[in-house]
């Protein structure tokens, strides 16, 4: 594999393996935050960043859905726009590698539970009810204009009030030409 297409992230995503992935981290943070097993909070930090940078193709958790679970599972993929999805692994990115900092660092288990615990918030949210946070805040970041709409002209969408998603190479499309987003 070259190093160009490692470092790459997928567009679209598998809402469905999304999904998955997040029911994973939520019982990796929640098993961290229960037995206080430090080392959980940096396995997640380096799913985290390993999905922001190669998708998911360097995460164990990633890899395991991908090519094990969803395959196998009787659904139907549900394609969606890769920015935002990266751009809530970032976030977790964010907040997992502050957790590893606090308590390794610091010796501040509390702050570190806190910080995980808003990552298991926000993967539940995802795993369980389809409602990505991440996501939302990026459609917000369009809306307000600190995102340019050029990182994804898919994600101009009825949610945010931006017109009819557009048809590309990327984004199936149903027979009646309706982009499944």
């Amino acid at each position: 594999m070259k190093l160009r297409t490692l470092f790459t992230f997928p567009d679209p995503v598998n809402e469905v393996s999304a999904r998955l992935v997040a029911g994973g981290v939520v019982v990796l943070a929640v098993m961290a935050i229960a037995f206080q097993q430090r080392w959980l909070v940096a396995l997640l930090a380096y799913g985290f960043v390993a999905r922001v940078l190669t998708g998911p193709k360097l995460s164990p958790l990633g890899l395991l859905v991908t090519t094990v679970v969803t395959p196998r599972l009787p659904l139907r993929p549900k394609f969606v726009p890769g920015p935002p999805k990266r751009f809530a692994q970032a976030i977790g990115a964010t907040l997992s590698l502050a957790a590893v900092i606090v308590w390794f660092g610091f010796d501040q288990p509390v702050i570190a539970s806190v910080l995980v615990g808003a990552i298991v918030f926000a993967a539940t949210l995802e795993s369980v009810f389809a409602f990505c946070l991440g996501c939302a805040l990026f459609g917000l970041l369009m809306k307000a204009g600190v995102i340019p709409d050029e990182v994804c002209e898919r994600c101009n969408n009825l949610s945010l009030g931006r017109g009819e998603p557009k048809p590309d190479a990327a984004m199936p499309a149903k027979p009646d030409g309706v982009v499944r987003v």
